[in-house]
């Protein structure tokens, strides 16, 4: 464990387009990894982008950053897979699900080959299906398997209830659960401002709480990637934010309660699949998934949200 600790936090990212760079550029300013290789199908690329971070160290943090091979991510605390073809617009993350898998096969048994003790973070989507698919390829511990499923869109959520209420989105507590996708599903009874909930909050505070107003916030959450990418083609800063929130929660072992995508062995009425529920992450990967007092309505939607996830990964051919 000694050892473990105190050799260079190297991460690996593996796939240097829009999400892989600027997570790239997010974890060199936040001088949590003193070592990044990119590696990509594109050399080229990778190395363009290595160079072009590389002469940001300067400024930054002392990092060594290269653009490298699978044989690099030998030492490596996260491999971050953000490799696949991107959701074009009017396309869904299921919509990805076939060409994405197919990428994913090759890219986790090099890695796992390469770094068998590793923790793999997924973020290419469909990234329910892929972490699953990740998780049955490596053959490695479901601790250390994680995708970053609903922390963007519990994100977007906290940010759109806090312009409503006119705090601090990190005074916000509220969870997005299930499919990052159009199944997902907002946590309403246990969201909350200062501890109350929020009808709670609104009565005691003389603020408007509407039915139809929050319906046009879990809308707007849901379907949020859906504008971006209509008006700028890709997401890629708030995601990667989120990674490197999961990242800082492995490598600085904070046991940090996220949202994120993980192998469900049996959860309520839910087995063997992979969605995202407020889950605790340290060094370790995930330490454990929480169990929450869900609504009726809530509870309905997850199972709704699985059995959507299940009958896609029932299509696919996943043998590892």
């Amino acid at each position: 464990m000694v050892e473990f600790y105190s050799r260079p936090a190297r991460v690996a990212i593996v796939g240097a387009g829009n999400v892989g760079a600027t997570f790239a550029y997010s974890l060199l300013l936040s001088g949590l990894a003193s070592e990044i290789v990119l590696i990509d199908a594109n050399l080229q690329k990778a190395e363009g982008e290595a160079m072009d971070l590389n002469h940001s160290v300067p400024l930054a943090h002392p990092t060594r950053i290269w653009a490298g091979s699978y044989a690099d991510c030998a030492g490596s605390i996260v491999t971050v897979i953000t490799a696949g073809a991107a959701q074009k617009p009017g396309e869904t993350r299921l919509d990805l699900v076939q060409k994405n898998t197919t990428i994913l096969n090759d890219i986790v048994r090099a890695v796992v080959e390469n770094n068998p003790n590793g923790i793999l973070l997924v973020a290419s989507n469909p990234v329910d299906i892929l972490t699953y698919a990740a998780w049955k390829l490596s053959g490695l511990p479901s601790s250390r398997v994680i995708g970053s499923g609903t922390i963007l869109d519990t994100a977007r959520f906290r940010y759109l209830l806090s312009q409503y209420y006119g705090v601090d989105a990190r005074s916000v507590h509220a969870f997005i659960i299930g499919e990052h996708g159009d199944s997902e599903v907002p946590v309403w009874s246990l969201a909350n401002i200062a501890g109350m909930q929020l009808e709670v909050y609104c009565a005691a505070n003389g603020v408007e709480c509407v039915d139809e107003d929050m319906e046009a916030i879990f809308r707007q959450t849901r379907d949020a990637a859906y504008h971006i990418i209509e008006l700028k083609g890709a997401t890629y800063y708030a995601v990667a934010s989120g990674l490197l929130r999961i990242v800082e929660a492995i490598l600085r072992d904070q046991s940090t309660v996220l949202s994120v995508c993980s192998h469900l062995q049996e959860y309520g009425e839910i087995q063997d699949v992979c969605l995202s529920l407020p889950t605790v992450i340290s060094r370790a990967g995930i330490e454990r998934v929480l169990k929450l007092d869900l609504s009726p309505q809530e509870w309905s939607g997850l199972k709704q949200s699985s059995d959507i996830l299940k009958k896609t990964l029932a299509e696919l051919d996943l043998v590892a």
